[in-house]
């Protein structure tokens, strides 16, 4: 009994800790019905995903990178790096974005989507470290290079340790959501000083390792298409991110209050159209900003002529997926029309994600004997990103469904 209960002065029962924190594990529910509640198609869909795709990655510690890529001298970087680093990344902007615009600029009506924001954040990045260490030949040494062997001079250097700086930011940020779902009123006010500096931190980390990514192909001139490549990659890559940010807290906010409807307040989903739409706003005219730039790097190393050729059409292609975004976010902000908003979000995210597996995959060694056939992804690869793709959505799940990310915690007011 002692256990499970303190027995205060005067007779008074209260739970104790531990009994407490397994109920809030539950959500309130007895291991009964919270067993019959984890019985969805989703989670069915996602325990077979899991059964096939976490041997796939036990295979690959176990014999070796070979056992699930093609990756090659020629061919370094595969799906693991083009959709979770280069492509997460941008997309984790989220926190850096939306924290920069509360914290820093005074917009204090994006206060219900700052948790969401900077969860994703944080989660996006966990997750392209992790991508990394999968993708890395020998990941348990990747302390070398950062803490023993300092390589100053290497751009991946100043990545590796942004991304481990800016990950413990985003967490100290997200530290009062969690001290306030453990009623820790104490420490949480601590965690809550320090959010200003944290915020100013992540502003730093977040403009030089985004840009940073960029800067990796500047290495490479001879090696990426000339269309894509440029000079100025490394504030291509920086904008880009802005505007995709944007448009992926839109999605993720949207798909939050569809399908996780009742860990919403009130004031969440009162005030998520009217927020979806000044989003949209700002990330159509980042997007506008993103597609005059991309045209002048190209007016720049004047490679005009490529245009009519079979890259050059892929090139436009990928350019559709910012200007016709940027036009469809317009229209929906015009009209105050938040599903168009979140239909031009839908493609803004699409169209960065095109633009880093290009970089990264499709355009790299373009000129290469059997490009098109080497470039492939192999089948274990496929099934590695699928499956922590399924594991990242269910950790964010299981965040929403019990801390107060998008509702106020009771006895706490989140901002």
């Amino acid at each position: 009994m002692a256990n499970q209960e303190n027995i205060l002065p005067g007779g008074a029962v209260t739970p104790s800790f531990r009994s407490s924190f397994m109920q809030k594990l539950r959500m309130g529910m007895s291991w009964k019905d919270y067993g019959r509640s984890l019985v969805t198609p989703f989670n069915v869909l996602a325990a077979l995903i899991l059964m096939v795709g976490i041997p796939v990655i036990a295979s690959r510690f176990i014999f070796g990178l070979s056992a699930v890529t093609h990756s090659s001298n020629d061919y370094p970087w595969g799906l693991l790096l083009g959709w979770g680093l280069f492509g997460g990344v941008p997309l984790s902007a989220t926190g850096f974005v939306i924290a920069s615009a509360y914290y820093i600029f005074g917009y204090e009506k994006l206060a219900p989507m700052v948790r969401i924001a900077i969860l994703t954040g944080f989660l996006g990045y966990l997750f392209a470290v992790l991508y990394l260490l999968i993708d890395l030949g020998r990941p348990w040494r990747i302390y070398f290079p950062m803490a023993v062997s300092f390589g100053t001079a290497s751009v991946l250097f100043l990545v590796a340790w942004h991304v481990a700086l800016y990950l413990t930011v985003q967490f100290l940020e997200f530290s009062p959501a969690i001290l306030e779902w453990l009623k820790s009123a104490h420490v949480r006010r601590w965690a809550k000083k320090i959010t200003i500096g944290m915020t100013i931190a992540g502003i730093m980390l977040s403009t030089l390792h985004q840009s940073a990514l960029g800067a990796m192909y500047l290495l490479a001139p001879g090696k990426v298409h000339p269309l894509w490549w440029s000079q100025y990659l490394p504030e291509l890559f920086l904008a880009s991110s802005i505007y995709v940010a944007m448009a992926q807290v839109i999605l993720v906010s949207w798909l939050v209050a569809r399908f996780l409807k009742d860990r919403c307040d009130s004031t969440f989903l009162g005030t998520l159209d009217e927020l979806t739409i000044g989003l949209g706003k700002a990330a159509a005219i980042a997007a506008y900003v993103y597609f005059v730039m991309k045209i002048v790097s190209v007016a720049h190393d004047a490679e005009w002529g490529l245009i009519n050729t079979p890259y050059g059409y892929w090139f436009l292609f990928e350019m559709g997926f910012v200007l016709v975004p940027a036009l469809v976010m317009t229209f929906g902000f015009k009209g105050l029309r938040a599903g168009v908003v979140r239909f031009g979000a839908l493609l803004a995210v699409i169209g960065v994600l095109l633009n880093r597996l290009n970089l990264s995959i499709f355009v790299l060694n373009w000129n290469l004997p059997n490009h098109l056939q080497e470039m492939l992804p192999a089948r274990a690869e496929a099934i590695i990103v699928l499956t922590l793709t399924v594991i990242h959505v269910l950790i964010f799940r299981w965040i929403v469904n019990r801390m107060p990310v998008t509702r106020e915690e009771a006895g706490f007011k989140a901002h």
